[in-house]
C-alpha cells in the first residue's frame, strides 16, 4: 500500500463519515415536516418488521403535515400504531385510506434537547474522522517502519491528512451550525 492509496482510502472513508452524519441530522425533527423523520419507524408486516417506506408511500402534505398512504388497506392501524408508539411524539390521524402526521409546535424545552442532540450528533462524526486520522497516520508509519517510504514522506502526508481532518471537520460544524438555526427558526 502506498501513501496515495492511504490518503485516497482516508478521504473515501471520511466522505462516507459526513454522509451518514448529514442522514443522522435528517432524523432530527425540526418544527417542519419532513419525510425522513419516518425512516427509522419499523412497522409489523405480516410478523416480520419492514420499514415504514416499506409499506407505505409517504410524502409531504404541506410544511406542516406528512402524508402516508399503506400500500394494503389493512395495514394503515398498524402503521399509525407504529407511528405513535414511536419516540418522535407524533400523533397520526387517519382519513380513509390516508394517514396524516401533523408535526407538533415544538416548545422552547423541545428545541434546547434538538440543538443538544445535534451537537452530539456532530461531536460523533468528528470522533470518526479523528479516528480515521489517526488510522491513516499509523499505516503511514507503519510504511516508514518498513523502510518503503522515507521520514519526509511521512510529514508530508501527516500533513496532508492534517488538512483534509480540519476540512471535515468545518463542514461538521458548518452542518451542525445549520441544523440548530433550522431548529430554532420554526
Amino acid at each position: 500500500m502506498t501513501i496515495a492509496d492511504i490518503k485516497k482510502t482516508s478521504e473515501t472513508k471520511m466522505e462516507q463519515s459526513i454522509a451518514a452524519f448529514k442522514n443522522n441530522l435528517t432524523r432530527i425533527r425540526t418544527g417542519r415536516a419532513n419525510p425522513a423523520l419516518l425512516d427509522t419507524i419499523q412497522v409489523d408486516y405480516y410478523g416480520s418488521m419492514l420499514p415504514l417506506s416499506q409499506v407505505a408511500n409517504v410524502s409531504l402534505m404541506d410544511s406542516r403535515t406528512i402524508s402516508v398512504q399503506p400500500w394494503e388497506k389493512g395495514m394503515g392501524a398498524k402503521i399509525e400504531k407504529a407511528i405513535r408508539e414511536s419516540d418522535l411524539g407524533l400523533n397520526p390521524a387517519s382519513m380513509g385510506d390516508l394517514i396524516r402526521v401533523p408535526m407538533p409546535a415544538m416548545s422552547e424545552e423541545r428545541r434546547k434537547e434538538m440543538t443538544k442532540l445535534a451537537r452530539t450528533e456532530g461531536e460523533n462524526a468528528k470522533i470518526a474522522i479523528r479516528n480515521l486520522r489517526r488510522d491513516a497516520n499509523e499505516a503511514v508509519k507503519k510504511l516508514v517502519k518498513d523502510k518503503e517510504v522515507s521520514e519526509d514522506d511521512q510529514k508530508r502526508a501527516e500533513a496532508d491528512t492534517q488538512k483534509l481532518t480540519d476540512r471535515r471537520m468545518t463542514e461538521i460544524d458548518q452542518l451542525v451550525t445549520a441544523k440548530e438555526q433550522e431548529i430554532m427558526a420554526v
